[in-house]
């Protein structure tokens, strides 16, 4: 293919990504399972529905070293099969595809050891801005070129396992097909494996330590952020803190018995048991209220 032929980077909104999302380039390494560092070939998944797209992708990467290019897939259902069968640290991931879209693909990632780097693929700018904002790493507008894939490629090589799935929870809140406000995605983990959580299954989280729990109606996980953080992103729920080291979810709570003037001891469906400091009374005669 001739270099006139090639495709061309169309990015036009670099600038405003540069100066709007500066705080998501950098990004630190966190302890946890890792991704594949600069001395290890980057295992890559090109997902695309147009042939031409695929071959552009993949003839650029092959270019650019220690790429390992693990497979195609030309659908959204042979991507979730390939993305289970190669654990790629990558996915270039086109969004608009028929049957199942880039963004159902996202939705239907639950759990595992290792969750690879989203890089979206569109031709629409507001799609790509939009998957940017709400937790892609990068998005690349199509033609793609070279010199934007391989700034991609360098983020997705600075991001850890953790990382990545913390950014596929955020993703999976714009990709959810619910007509009502967005559900927020948690992410749990249980030995080395990370679990996606809508809030709605949440009963609570509770501080233990430096550790915070996630209490649901089965199991219990440990979560990646900080119980500040956890109620930052939740304030518009139905959640509230009703103590400093507890976090509730107000729909799950079945019983609430007053122990004295300014104290409650509330009880959740699944018999797991609070009691609400004094600190927190105001918040939880606001519940009764509820």
């Amino acid at each position: 293919m001739s270099a006139r032929l090639r495709l061309q980077t169309a990015h036009p909104f670099r600038s405003l990504a540069d100066l709007k999302f500066v705080r998501r380039r950098d990004v630190g390494v966190l302890k946890g399972s890792e991704h594949s560092g600069p001395s290890m070939p980057l295992k890559t998944l090109i997902v695309d529905d147009e042939p031409i797209a695929r071959r552009v992708l993949r003839e650029e990467l092959e270019s650019i070293d220690n790429i390992e290019i693990v497979g195609e897939a030309d659908d959204g259902a042979t991507a979730l099969e390939k993305i289970s069968a190669h654990q790629p640290d990558l996915v270039l991931l086109d969004l608009q595809m028929p049957a199942m879209g880039g963004l159902e693909v996202v939705r239907r990632l639950k759990h595992g050891t290792r969750m690879p780097v989203i890089v979206i693929v569109t031709a629409y700018d507001k799609y790509a801005l939009q998957a940017f904002e709400a937790g892609a790493i990068d998005y690349l507008l199509k033609p793609v070129g070279r010199e934007r894939l391989s700034e991609a490629i360098e983020r997705a090589r600075r991001l850890t396992g953790r990382g990545a799935i913390e950014r596929i929870a955020q993703l999976q809140e714009i990709a959810d097909p619910s007509t009502g406000p967005r559900t927020r995605r948690i992410v749990g983990k249980i030995g080395e494996e990370y679990f996606l959580l809508s809030a709605d299954e949440i009963y609570a989280f509770q501080a233990d330590g430096d550790l915070v729990w996630i209490l649901t109606a089965k199991r219990k996980y440990l979560a990646t952020q900080t119980l500040k953080v956890l109620e930052h992103r939740l304030a518009s729920s139905s959640f509230r803190r009703i103590h400093r080291n507890a976090l509730v979810n107000v729909d799950h709570v079945r019983k609430m018995s007053a122990l004295s003037s300014q104290r409650w001891l509330i009880t959740l469906s699944n018999d797991q048991e609070f009691i609400a400091s004094k600190r927190q009374a105001r918040s939880v005669r606001q519940l009764l209220n509820w």
